[in-house]
């Protein structure tokens, strides 16, 4: 039974994803974001209370707020920034849907962004150049994240050519979902980039075997079989079912959401224990961001969750990852898979974050 104030998403709008240094790299993260928040600003059904924004590699100063402003939203508009790694973007819609439960807000816009291309270096002061922060506290392990996939799938038996065959689906999803304008709805183009830039066409298992691993002699992780590095922002309206209700509009209502952790060096594995506390029978649709096959795979394997139907039309492994963008991406794709196109009526989003963090939600379509 929905309730009065369930969270619904009534609205969910992404740019396309580029490559880092491809045809955003001159794009911030508030420009990215900026051109989202209006669109959807362009639905609300009366003043925005707040916008919440996921990101990771800054450049810090609240791009929230910068964003909100950016996109014309009013001086009012406080804007928050949420860094929880991989999870920002999926927490900040959590957040909002949260405050919306609790009425403290009426109507929210939440999701994430990531430039990679334009994200400052970082130093520590004796001058050593990083390109993360630590995961862990110094001393305790704390793998980067490609290794750790490694570890993860060694430890899950999953075989490389099962990471290649998954990786392969992935792109040969996205390439056929591009060709049928299952995107076109949700973008918000930035100027001459109209399309996510990473999927391959013919990007097939025996193409992907060729591939060397890429973390050190053994491991399965290649190139192919894991996302990229990549720059894009997407972004989610959510009120009240009541709102809902009294617009006549169909939406996406939060049943539930969970967030856990797991040791550090097995971030991979964040998922896990997010999704066992959501889970309820078996979902229409489940978009599950896809860092590295392996990973993706063995949360799987340890949910019960059939892989075929993971990422019906592309995950992040074709798609791209834009780190504090893609737990968004995932709600958009729901929203716009169940409820603009009408292709079933519960789902699930999930993923793994750094640090060992799982963010899980269960949606379900309201008209």
């Amino acid at each position: 039974m929905t309730g009065e104030n369930t969270p619904v998403v009534i609205a969910a709008r992404r740019t396309p994803i580029g490559t880092a240094g491809g045809g955003l790299r001159a794009y911030t993260v508030d420009a990215l974001a900026a051109p989202v928040l209006a669109a959807l600003a362009a639905q609300a059904p009366g003043p925005i209370d707040d916008v919440l924004l996921g990101n990771v590699m800054g450049p810090g100063g609240n791009p929230a707020r910068v964003a909100a402003l950016r996109a014309g939203l009013g001086d009012a508009i406080p804007g928050m920034t949420l860094d929880r790694q991989c999870a920002s973007g999926l927490s900040a819609v959590v957040a909002a849907a949260s405050a919306i439960r609790a009425g403290d807000a009426q109507v929210l816009l939440a999701g994430g962004a990531e430039s990679p291309s334009t994200a400052p270096a970082r130093t520590w002061p004796d001058g050593t150049v990083y390109t993360r922060a630590p995961f862990a506290p110094a001393g305790s392990p704390d793998p980067d994240m490609g290794p750790a996939a490694d570890v993860v799938a060694a430890r899950a038996r999953i075989s490389r050519p099962r990471q290649d065959a998954f990786a392969a689906r992935s792109h040969a999803r996205a390439i056929a979902a591009q060709r049928a304008g299952t995107f076109d709805a949700e973008l918000v183009p930035l100027g001459h980039v109209a399309a996510d830039e990473r999927p391959r066409d013919r990007f097939t298992v025996e193409r992907l075997a060729r591939f060397r691993p890429a973390f050190g002699i053994g491991g399965t992780a290649t190139a192919a079989n894991s996302c990229g590095v990549n720059d894009g922002a997407a972004a989610v309206l959510v009120v009240s079912e009541r709102r809902r209700r009294e617009l006549g509009v169909p939406g996406l209502a939060l049943e539930a959401a969970a967030t856990r952790g797991c040791a550090p060096e097995l971030l991979g594995l964040g998922a896990v224990d997010a999704i066992d506390a959501v889970a309820h029978g078996t979902p229409d649709a489940v978009e599950f961001t896809e860092a590295f096959a392996g990973q993706v795979l063995a949360c799987l394997d340890a949910t019960g969750i059939d892989e075929k139907t993971v990422s019906p039309d592309g995950g992040a492994i074709a798609l791209g990852h834009p780190w504090g963008a893609s737990g968004a991406v995932l709600v958009t794709r729901l929203f716009h898979r169940l409820v603009v196109q009408g292709r079933g009526e519960t789902g699930l989003a999930a993923l793994s974050s750094g640090g060992g963090i799982g963010v899980a939600t269960r949606w379900r379509v309201v008209r």
